[in-house]
């Protein structure tokens, strides 16, 4: 597996890790109109939210460092970054994100229900009170600095790929190598884009629960909330949409389980093609031929 696919099967670990251990406790309580389990569920539930949640910020700036290193390699049949050095800064993405969702735990910040009262994350307004540098700190080493990072590397991709494509006077293999980081580029920026789009109304009524001296309404709170989650789910579709790879493999793996149902249908099953369609209908056959009694 080269070090790009690394990356983005990290990325795939965060956005799988925050909707299996989350959505089904947040689904459930929605169905009931209130929280379910007490403080220790929610405490458990705003430290998944937060941990996956600085791993996958901390993956998408890994991911434009690297990628931006790999556009100094265009005319090189070399990886600038090896397998084990993104291994290790992948692990420290882990490392990090675990020592961020640990600090509400001892005593700077806290966990608490949301305003809406059916999910839990951060406690806004416990920590106005108690631990607003925890607030500063989150917001500018969580979102702020890593999107300097993010939108300066990919500039700088971009300013490399304009003049490397100019210099190019022959060679398909550097240009089809070029299209290639073209396109790797396109998803990683439409992924960053995401997620700061998705975590930045979040994090302004964050700081706004902080300094205005008026309170955050539920609904204010909870469109912010419901928007920052959508965050597992355009990873998978930006990457459908754009990566041809990934789009035969999805396509490929339907197409087995399709066959796999196929072969684990009765033998009495009878396939009724028409135009354009398959359609699968499973009769009884003893009724419509039954077997020859002695």
């Amino acid at each position: 597996m080269k070090p790009p696919e690394l990356l983005s099967v990290n990325l795939a670990v965060t956005d799988l890790g925050a909707a299996v251990s989350m959505y089904p406790l947040s689904v459930a309580s929605s169905w009931y109109h209130s929280w379910l389990g007490g403080d220790v569920t929610c405490i458990y539930y705003g430290w998944m939210g937060f941990f996956f949640g600085v791993a996958s910020v901390a993956t998408l700036t890994v991911m434009a460092i690297v990628r931006f290193t790999a556009s100094t390699t265009l005319q090189s049949h070399t990886d600038k970054i090896s397998k084990k050095a993104v291994q290790v800064m992948l692990t420290g993405t882990w490392l990090y994100a675990l020592l961020w969702a640990m600090f509400p735990l001892i005593g700077w910040g806290a966990y608490g229900p949301e305003p809406f009262g059916l999910s839990c994350t951060l406690a806004w307004a416990e920590m106005k009170e108690h631990s607003p540098s925890f607030v500063i700190s989150m917001f500018a080493m969580n979102l702020v600095i890593p999107a300097i990072i993010i939108v300066c590397c990919y500039l700088g991709i971009i300013l490399r790929l304009h003049y490397f494509y100019k210099s190019l006077q022959n060679g398909n293999i550097i240009q089809n190598k070029v299209k290639m980081q073209r396109r790797l580029m396109l998803i990683a920026i439409l992924i960053s884009a995401g997620f700061i789009g998705c975590w930045t109304p979040y994090g302004i009524v964050s700081l706004w629960s902080i300094y205005s001296t008026s309170p955050v309404t539920p609904l204010v709170s909870m469109l912010p909330c419901l928007f920052a989650k959508t965050s597992t789910v355009y990873n998978p579709l930006i990457y459908y949409t754009f990566s041809k790879s990934f789009k035969q493999e999805v396509n490929q793996y339907l197409q087995e389980c399709r066959c796999s149902n196929t072969n684990n249908l009765p033998e009495n099953t009878i396939y009724m093609v028409g135009e354009g369609t398959t359609v699968k209908e499973e009769l009884q056959m003893e009724h419509l031929f039954p077997k020859n009694r002695d």
